[in-house]
């Protein structure tokens, strides 16, 4: 009985005439695309056409671009790639400078993608040394706030840009405004040392526990500022000797850039950390007053986790008695003592 209804039904289905809605045109789906247009040229807005490739550089300025603003990583490196490729080839191809360079990508020193760091860095050590001088004080300030990142990949690749700027660009670094107080006081920081308010001495967070790489980078960050404090501590040689080198001094018209920077004569008023210390014993004042003994416990901490860090530790205390033996405290009032009761 059931089977010979089933059968009945379905032969009927094939008499049935459907039903249409009528005066209701069907909906149209959401990716409809009208096409019963017609037209003899089809125009695509903000783009354009050209049998010329563009040139050097507007295709250099544009990877800037990209390298400085673009949101994906890959871009990002990508284009780093590209004027690390334009700055190594011979001659460099540059066509906005190093300063404008530098100035647009030192930004990316604390950027979250490692492959771009790292391809940062490798563009940074194609530039040439000469030019990189003259922006000094602005990849300082970049590079410090790289070293006390919170994140250790981070902080740990703003090292070798660090390492970078005091081979090409030591004695400018230990120059410029906050070159050295600052970039000393960021390594400690990165280190473990903090300032202590009630004792006016650093406090230094126990590393008892420290696992090999964190003791890498340890040792690392310690190296980096022995270098730092010997170029420091280094004496330059003087001209003062050369007669005719003191008349060219004194009569003619200085070359350097910024040459009467330190006297701070447009600026606003600066701190001692913000100061320029110019000279090796100005350098050797203010270390001796801030850092000194403060370090000196440091390294006691650190030479006695041995290995590598202890190693590194060694290191600076050499650099540390080298470079100041021949300092002698002076007893009269300090410039910075009468500014603090002013």
């Amino acid at each position: 009985m059931g089977s010979s209804s089933k059968k009945k039904k379905e032969k009927q289905k094939d008499f049935q005439k459907p039903k249409f809605k009528v005066g209701k045109a069907r909906a149209k789906a959401s990716n409809f695309t009208d096409t019963s247009f017609k037209s003899k040229a089809i125009v695509m807005g903000h783009q354009s056409l050209s049998t010329e490739a563009p040139d050097i550089t507007q295709q250099f300025k544009h990877n800037l671009s990209l390298a400085s603003s673009s949101k994906s990583d890959k871009q990002r490196r990508d284009a780093l790639a590209y004027l690390t490729s334009q700055i190594s080839t011979s001659p460099p191809t540059n066509p906005v400078g190093t300063n404008a360079l530098l100035q647009k990508l030192l930004p990316l020193v604390s950027d979250g993608s490692t492959p771009v760091r790292a391809q940062l860095i490798k563009l940074l050590c194609a530039l040439p040394g000469d030019e990189v001088k003259h922006s000094m004080e602005y990849a300082s300030m970049y590079v410090r706030a790289g070293i006390t990142h919170l994140s250790a990949d981070i902080s740990n690749d703003s090292l070798g840009v660090m390492e970078w700027l005091i081979r090409v660009a030591g004695e400018e670094l230990v120059n410029c405004p906050g070159g050295w107080v600052k970039t000393i006081s960021a390594f400690c920081a990165s280190m473990g040392w903090a300032v202590s308010a009630s004792t006016g001495g650093w406090t230094s967070a126990g590393r008892a526990s420290m696992k090999p790489k964190d003791a890498q980078i340890h040792a690392r960050q310690i190296l980096i500022l022995s270098k730092l404090l010997e170029e420091g501590f280094t004496e330059r040689p003087s001209n003062n000797g050369n007669n005719e080198s003191y008349w060219d001094n004194l009569c003619r018209l200085p070359r350097a850039p910024n040459t009467f920077d330190y006297l701070n004569l447009l600026g606003a008023r600066r701190d001692e950390e913000g100061e320029m210390y110019s000279d090796r014993e100005a350098r050797q004042q203010v270390f001796h007053r801030r850092f000194f003994e403060p370090m000196k416990k440091g390294l006691n901490q650190a030479r006695k986790e041995g290995g590598a860090t202890g190693r590194a530790a060694s290191t600076l205390e050499q650099v540390l008695q080298d470079g100041m033996a021949d300092y002698q405290p002076s007893r009269a009032v300090e410039a910075q003592d009468l500014l603090d009761l002013w």
